[in-house]
């Protein structure tokens, strides 16, 4: 086991078990990334970086009702006091604080260039502007009155508050993402005045089952619009459970332009879609006949969105069209749900719609609480004044005289009047104003008044029906701010139904093409249109001459094998069609410039190959197991170094045997009930070899006989007798007559 020293204090030195030094310090990693960075707090919905902006600019004064400051003098009082971190990371930070595309209630107010829904960045700091917006103020509403803790920020300087008072339900209302060590959040925007609702309900019947809280938040509210056409037993297992996923579709409609012409204008698209990136998608489905119903797509976006979409003619079903769009593009995006937040031990929880509800609650009647604590300390504290100025009045001359006359007047006031040190020192700082009679009645009214407060105060205290009636009137309140009825409020996403109409297949949409792929010895490939035959007037680079020449369609899929084991696919709709060259295949696919091509064919679903390899190795493959998702293909076939893969050919429909070449021109015949199937390995051994190795191999229907090329003719060898035998054989001498190639086709 490995062993680091690790220096403790000044003269202690310990060994440590290096795995033992590592996991503790992971271990540390991975909890700040988590609850100081990445998952936000389910009471105020912020994360810490979030948090320390908003105070930052309420230390600045950038309320709602003031002037702007400049964005680097807000990122630089945060990173300055409260964050030390990266001024653009923080800056992005804010950014998206006031993106009204990215976040649902914004929480700041930013003038300047902020980005765009097409994915554009924001100015530099130093030319934005920003301010709290009301709803940060909501969040921030409190905060001096000790109704939550305070920390020493990372210097010691400064304090910053651990969590926000909230009097707004933000980590709903405004959603939240996050990617910690081992775990992440994904929280979608909510409508306030929804949340609001769900949150009377909820102190009304603390015991109210998810279902009946979904009747009030049936889904998502997103900055940008759409539909969600979510099922709602999905939407409530989801909220049941914390975990779960949203189907959100862009809002399009129809309009028409005469004579049975129309074109469909998509108004709003998916949360955190980039439109620029949109649009172009659509056009390259356009460009690559992959969407023959669509004739063009252009984006006619102003201040509001607007993407125009021509369909081929008037005869293409508009709904068709979409679904087909949906399904292609992020037209319909499906947005996560995943719950985790940090709960008020600052321990992450994935928690249901319910148990957030319940959480923010319990924190509004905590700063409740502690709210009228302070107010009933500053009222009794003030009373306690306003008695010492009353008592004063009603003695006005005799205090003026122990003012004037003694030397210990503080003293002396005490003692006549049974005074407090607080009262006497109050009644000396009077200015001499303050002693007109009119100022005295001020002082009564206002005795009278707080003395009314500190009742009303005790009886929130002692009564807990009362506190959640004082809560239910401050969310009723945040509900007439930014609810439904406001134009902030208002619902954005429309609540659609699951789509039911039958879909074409996506196959029967696209264009398809006849082409005829050639590939050269030297590896490059391309397409000419329509089925044409080998000929010798096609030209090829110097030095290079034709090697596969394959019938196609633009739809299909070609499966390549290489000398190195691997199989690749390429489309054919990426092979260059026309004259010239082509394209090398290394471009599409990612093969070693040591390695070559074996073979290259169009593939067939559910079909059998046979793969073997220069030292006689081979087994059967199924064909779609073949298929690779990546440029660097797919490994099949293992081949040691030193071997190469020299033979991939089909097994067809009804064959029984297997006819094995040896370099050394030895034919073995033996069943083909003798090979296995695999996805991947080396194989079994076909046939043995004092001298060379493997040549070529055919899979055919021994009742037919085995067939070769030797010219133009072809030629069938009826009678196998002498070739037959078992597998790893080394075979005999092949039949006269055989290429010298050594190769059966």
């Amino acid at each position: 086991m490995s062993i680091m020293t690790i220096v403790s204090p000044p003269d202690e030195v310990r060994e440590t078990a290096l795995t033992e030094a590592l996991s503790e310090r992971y271990l540390a990693y991975a909890l700040s990334t988590i609850t100081a960075r990445s998952l936000p707090d389910v009471r105020d919905g912020l994360k810490p970086v979030h948090r320390r902006l908003l105070y930052a600019m309420q230390q600045l004064r950038l309320n709602p009702d003031q002037g702007f400051k400049k964005c680097a003098r807000v990122v630089g009082d945060v990173i300055g006091k409260f964050h030390p971190h990266g001024d653009q990371a923080v800056y992005d930070a804010l950014v998206r604080l006031a993106q009204s595309f990215a976040a649902r209630y914004p929480l700041v107010d930013g003038q300047g260039n902020f980005g765009n829904i097409d994915g554009d960045n924001a100015a530099a700091m130093r030319y934005t502007e920003a301010r709290l917006t009301e709803v940060a103020e909501a969040l921030l509403d409190g905060i001096a009155e000790d109704t939550v803790d305070f920390r020493e920020t990372y210097d010691g300087e400064e304090s910053e508050p651990i969590v926000l008072p909230a009097a707004f339900p933000n980590l709903l209302a405004n959603g939240a993402t996050g990617i910690a060590v081992g775990m992440a959040t994904s929280i979608p925007p909510h409508n306030a005045g929804e949340l609001c609702d769900a949150l009377l309900h909820l102190i009304k019947f603390p015991k109210a089952r998810t279902a009946k809280l979904v009747e009030f938040v049936p889904g998502p509210d997103f900055p940008t619009g759409g539909v969600l056409v979510e099922p709602a037993e999905n939407v409530i297992e989801a909220y049941a459970t914390g975990r779960g996923s949203f189907r959100l579709r862009a809002r399009w409609e129809i309009e028409k332009q005469g004579r049975g012409q129309y074109q469909i204008v998509v108004t709003e698209v998916p949360y955190q879609v980039q439109k620029a990136r949109l649009v172009e998608k659509i056009a390259e489905l356009v460009e690559s006949r992959k969407l023959t119903m669509l004739a063009d797509v252009r984006d006619e976006s102003a201040d509001e969105v607007r993407i125009v979409l021509e369909p081929k003619n008037r005869s293409v079903d508009a709904a068709m069209l979409m679904e087909t769009l949906f399904r292609l593009t992020d037209l319909e995006v499906r947005i996560a749900l995943n719950l985790n937040v940090l709960d008020r031990h600052n321990t992450p929880r994935v928690m249901g719609l319910r148990d957030a509800l319940s959480a923010f609650l319990e924190h509004r009647l905590d700063v409740l609480v502690r709210q009228t604590k302070f107010r009933l300390e500053k009222a009794e504290r003030r009373l306690e004044v306003l008695d010492g100025y009353l008592i004063a009045f009603l003695n006005l001359d005799e205090v003026i005289r122990i003012i004037r006359e003694e030397d210990e007047p503080k003293r002396t006031l005490m003692d006549a009047f049974e005074l407090s040190d607080v009262q006497a020192e109050a009644v000396l700082n009077l200015r001499l104003r303050a002693l007109r009679r009119l100022e005295e009645e001020g002082i009564r009214q206002e005795h009278a008044d707080l003395k009314e407060q500190r009742k009303v105060l005790k009886a929130l205290l002692k009564d807990k029906k009362k506190r959640w009636q004082a809560i239910a009137a401050e969310i009723r309140s945040t509900r007439d701010n930014f609810g439904k009825k406001t134009a902030l409020g208002r619902r954005r996403t429309e609540l659609g139904s699951p789509p039911s109409a039958e879909i074409v297949p996506f196959e029967a949409m696209v264009e398809k093409e006849d082409i005829t792929v050639i590939c050269s010895e030297k590896g490059w490939i391309r397409a000419v249109k329509g089925h044409v035959e080998a000929n010798v007037d096609t030209r090829y680079k110097e030095g290079d001459r034709g090697r596969f020449w394959i019938h196609a369609e633009t739809t299909d899929r070609l499966v390549l094998f290489g000398t190195n084991g691997r199989f690749y696919t390429i489309t054919c709709d990426k092979i260059p069609i026309g004259r010239g060259n082509g394209d090398p295949v290394r471009l599409m696919v990612e093969l070693g410039t040591e390695d070559d091509v074996v073979d290259l064919f169009v593939h067939v679903p559910n079909r059998t190959l046979l793969v073997g390899a220069s030292d006689g190795r081979g087994f059967l493959v199924k064909e779609d197991l073949v298929l690779a998702q990546t440029r660097s293909g797919k490994q099949v076939l293992n081949v040691p170094r030193g071997v190469e893969a020299h033979v991939c050919t089909t097994v067809p429909e009804g064959a029984d045997s297997v006819a094995v070449v040896g370099e050394n021109r030895k034919l073995i015949v033996f069943p083909l009930s003798e090979l296995s199937t695999m996805a991947r390995g080396r194989g079994v051994l076909l046939q043995r070899y004092k001298d060379g190795g493997l040549s070529d191999a055919v899979v055919f229907r021994l009742a037919d006989g085995l067939s070769w090329r030797s010219g133009d003719r072809t030629r069938t060898e009826g009678d196998l007798t002498a070739w037959t035998g078992k597998r790893a054989q080394a075979g005999r001498i092949a039949p006269k007559g055989f290429p010298r190639s050594n190769r059966f086709a």
